[in-house]
């Protein structure tokens, strides 16, 4: 460290001399060497000791940098502002609550990864027990929101602490992060879809990325303009430092509000960010059996599945967890592809068919158009239970009453994928249930026992622009069909 050539220039040397017993002809004694050593030493100190605390101040006053500081550390921490988008620029949040973690903690460990590879914490509102051999971000405390108003009688204060992870996750003070997602200890993340959705934003902007609810009545009661926390939801670094900033302030002014996702949409339309929707976050705002939405995703990557204590296991004879497991072994392969659906049709034995890629095969008698099954059936119940079919935030269609247009569906039961071609093999057993006679004189696809699907891996499916992938059968026999899923060629369509 450099210090100011006039830092001792008012000394007076003659007087040193004869108050330090200097010997004749200017050599110093041991006393007068001592002497200007112990000086020396103590500016020294005194120096760094006003260097250090006028730079850094750590008192009540200042106890953090500024959003202006914090803008001018993430522009010059960032590794590289053209590399691309990864894992490890994304900086995970996850809401959870102690008497909830032992249960909870089991969808965690579907989806995070090593802490090399990821990063994030859990917040709890007090400590749970841990163990050293469970793979789960850290665990921190969320701090006293004792001194915050909270007036909504139907609601539960721990809202506040929910809201303001993304402020404390923020005074941390973190390196290279360019997103940060919040989600429920119940929310279960497809990381490269999520990865796959946040690079086509500038995180150099103002973002706040996420998904409404699935009912109606959610939405008027809470806001289309809000992104439902249990879904999940992204904001841009730059964004997170403005929140931080004026978060707790933003707070106050907010005492009846119900949840923490509604409070942080306040404090976003106080700084004029609008919501940007990313159909694939789903808040699952229903009750029953998720078959319809997965079976007809829409045309964009699955990034979350939340509510899954309150929703049938997505695939039968399984617990919820396993099930979710189950869908985790196509999505190693082809994560980019998982849950797409692709329609297409067996002419001889005229029947509709359509693929939902690593979980579902739909086969139905007769002719169905694309306009008809890509609406989810509606295999669900609302959120308000008393609430018909238009209490719903997206088109749905009925079951079919009709023994003969009832669907026949295939769950996935293996998945492999050929290293030396990238083609995925996934097969789909027939869900036998109890069928009433059909009297239309066509083939049943009763008869079938499995489907197989072959799709060659397709990790850039979408820096497309956005499309279903296409559908051919391959091989028709009595008990099984053969299928091909790949991107449409020059002018295919999906029709007879």
């Amino acid at each position: 460290m450099k210090f100011p050539h006039k830092i001792t220039e008012n000394v007076d040397w003659n007087s040193i001399r004869t108050h330090t017993g200097a010997v004749a002809g200017g050599r110093p004694s041991p006393k007068f060497l001592l002497f200007l050593v112990i000086l020396a030493s103590s500016i020294y100190v005194l120096f760094t000791i006003t260097f250090l605390f006028s730079s850094h101040p750590c008192h009540d006053n200042h106890p953090l940098p500024t959003a202006a500081d914090r803008h001018h550390e993430y522009h010059s921490n960032a590794t590289d502002h053209q590399e691309k988008t990864e894992l490890k620029h994304i900086m995970f949040g996850i809401a959870a609550s102690a008497s909830l973690w032992e249960k909870r903690k089991e969808y965690l460990k579907l989806w995070w990864r090593p802490e090399k590879e990821m990063r994030g914490y859990v917040w709890l509102d007090r400590a749970v027990k841990t163990f050293p051999n469970d793979i789960l971000p850290r665990i921190l405390i969320s701090g006293n929101t004792s001194g915050f108003r909270y007036t909504n009688k139907k609601g539960h204060r721990s809202a506040i602490r929910i809201s303001r992870i993304v402020s404390e996750t923020v005074r941390l003070g973190v390196n290279g992060v360019r997103w940060f997602v919040m989600g429920d200890d119940d929310t279960v993340f497809i990381t490269d879809n999520l990865v796959r959705v946040l690079s086509k934003y500038d995180h150099g902007g103002f973002y706040y990325i996420g998904s409404s609810s699935e009912s109606h009545v959610q939405n008027i009661a809470f806001s289309y303009l809000m992104a439902y926390g249990g879904g999940g939801f992204a904001i841009s670094y730059p964004l997170a430092v403005a929140i931080e900033e004026m978060q707790d302030r933003c707070i106050k002014r907010y005492p009846s509000l119900y949840g923490s996702d509604d409070r942080m949409q306040a404090c976003m339309a106080e700084l004029g960010v609008p919501l940007t929707k990313e159909l694939g976050f789903h808040q699952c705002d229903i009750y029953g059996d998720l078959f319809g939405i997965l079976a007809a995703h829409p045309v964009t990557p699955l990034v979350t599945l939340h509510h899954l204590d309150l929703i049938q296991p997505i695939f039968p004879n399984m617990t919820r967890v396993q099930s979710l497991k189950h869908l985790m072994l196509p999505m190693k392969f082809d994560s980019a592809g998982l849950v797409q659906q692709s329609i297409c049709y067996e002419v001889e034995k005229k029947w509709t068919i359509t693929v939902s890629w690593g979980f579902a095969v739909q086969v139905f008698r007769g002719y169905l158009t694309p306009k008809e099954v890509e609406i989810p059936p509606r295999t669900f119940s609302n959120w308000y239970k008393n609430t018909d079919y238009k209490g719903y935030a997206f088109n749905t269609r009925p079951i079919a009453r009709n023994p003969c247009q009832k669907a026949f569906i295939f769950y996935l039961s293996k998945a492999k994928l050929d290293l030396s071609t990238n083609v995925t093999e996934t097969q789909y057993m027939h869900h036998r249930v109890t069928q009433l006679e059909c009297k239309w004189k066509m083939p049943d696809p009763g008869s079938l026992e499995k489907i197989v699907v072959y799709k060659k891996t397709d990790p850039h499916l979408w820096d497309r622009s956005p499309r279903r992938n296409c559908c051919r059968v391959k091989a028709s026999k009595k008990k099984s069909l053969i299928l091909e899923v790949s991107v449409c060629k020059e002018m295919e369509i999906s029709a007879i």
